[in-house]
């Protein structure tokens, strides 16, 4: 499972598929899931959270992963987080919480 990369300037390259996406500087700023990717980063760049603005400004580049359900990717974000822990991720960081999914 490898990342693939784009300048934060080209994000508009981004596929509407879902998938995981992660900021970086060099080292992982923020990791995330979407079920559209390129709508759900461009919201980060044109809408910031007050969150988004202790890091956007520090993006260089936008990683991602495309999955085959929104499911799959919610799975894939909490086991990232908890390994690589990006700085401004703070739910799934430590292993205090359990991170489950219920199917009915």
């Amino acid at each position: 499972m490898k990342f693939k990369y784009l300048a934060k300037e080209k994000i508009s390259k981004l596929p509407k598929n879902c998938g995981i996406y992660a900021f970086k500087n060099g080292s992982f700023l923020y990791v995330g899931k979407a079920s559209n990717l390129k709508e759900r980063v461009k919201t980060h760049f044109q809408a910031p959270t007050f969150r988004d603005n202790l890091f956007i400004n520090q993006v260089k580049k936008v990683g991602y992963l495309e999955t085959d359900s929104e499911i799959e990717a919610l799975i894939l974000e909490a086991q990232l987080i908890k390994k690589i822990k990006p700085k401004f991720n703070v739910l799934w960081k430590d292993d205090k919480n359990y991170f489950f999914v219920g199917i009915t």
